[in-house]
């Protein structure tokens, strides 16, 4: 379930729902440990306990990382803060208060999930404000002496999302801002829930990790992956054809979901039914609908152009 990746990185599978190669989280080594990701809540007893298996005591963790505060990437902070006392927990600005209040956060998921926040995710305990810390752009993450994660601020998927470059390793941890790429399904599958997402600030996040040149993308959901450039320029198209999908049919009066499904879900028909399902439990397209669809009526809303020709490109 623990896996050396790369010089000082190791992949830590936390195993959502009991399944393998869906949520990863990962621990980069040095002086001052950081662990990027905690995964769901139901996932802490596990993760607790490799980081156990790794020599990491409970005095030696010195930071947590969030890309954002979903319950898959998230949930499992503050039981991670508990066994952990020392080490800080970072965050997006728009999400640190969220963590040490997470009432509404967990109001919110309940809706999105329904029965699956208590039987797939769990929920979400507080962290004490003080050892709260929210991450500005371009702020750096010391792992050990000449060795840091600098942290760049990647809106689009949410508006609480931040990326982490890596680059002694040429590794940039991308969360979900590229989408969802999960070994045993292949291909690269969008993430566009509500109530955050945004055409333009995904695609600027995109181009702003392109910027740094990496060599690979570590995604939440799953793994290391070599090609980055050309990963977050699929990840750049997927996200528009998308887009120009619902455009159209809201254009067209459609439902939105179903010119998605018609569209997409064909690509997902030599899968595995086991692995289908998972993928599509972990990125649906009503949630992608869903989110792709308030997008489109917020800029509707403020005037914004909606011409299949020129507005998605």
């Amino acid at each position: 379930m623990a896996e050396l990746i790369a010089e000082n990185i190791v992949e830590i599978d936390t195993q959502l729902g009991g399944w393998e190669h869906i949520t990863a989280g990962y621990l980069v080594t040095g002086e001052s440990p950081v662990l990027i990701e905690t995964g769901s809540q139901s996932s802490a007893p596990l993760l607790i306990k490799e980081l156990e298996n790794l020599g990491i005591s409970p005095s030696d963790l010195a930071a947590v990382v969030l890309t954002h505060i979903h319950l898959d990437h998230a949930g499992g902070v503050g039981d991670i803060a508990r066994a952990f006392p020392n080490a800080k927990v970072y965050v997006h600005p728009n999400g640190a208060r969220h963590l040490a209040d997470p009432t509404r956060l967990i109001d919110s998921a309940s809706k999105v999930y329904g029965p699956l926040l208590d039987s797939l995710y769990g929920r979400l305990d507080p962290t004490p404000a003080d050892r709260i810390i929210a991450v500005e752009e371009g702020d750096t993450i010391q792992v050990t002496k000449g060795l840091h994660l600098e942290a760049l601020l990647t809106p689009g998927h949410a508006k609480h999302h931040l990326s982490l470059w890596h680059e002694p390793t040429g590794t940039m941890f991308c969360g979900d801002a590229v989408g969802v790429k999960l070994p045993e399904v292949g291909i690269l599958w969008p993430a566009t829930p509500p109530p955050d997402f945004d055409l333009e600030l995904a695609t600027r996040s995109l181009d702003a990790m392109k910027s740094r040149s990496p060599s690979h993308l570590a995604f939440a959901h799953y793994g290391r992956f070599a090609n980055a450039v050309d990963i977050l320029d699929e990840g750049k198209d997927l996200l528009r054809d998308w887009c120009r999908v619902a455009e159209g049919a809201m254009r067209d009066g459609r439902e939105i979901e179903a010119a998605l499904e018609e569209a997409f879900v064909p690509d997902l028909k030599d899968l595995d039914p086991m692995a289908r399902d998972r993928l599509l439990t972990l990125s649906g397209v009503h949630a992608n609908a869903m989110g792709i669809s308030r997008w489109l009526t917020k800029r509707s809303e403020q005037g914004q152009p909606q011409t299949h020709q020129h507005s998605i490109q």
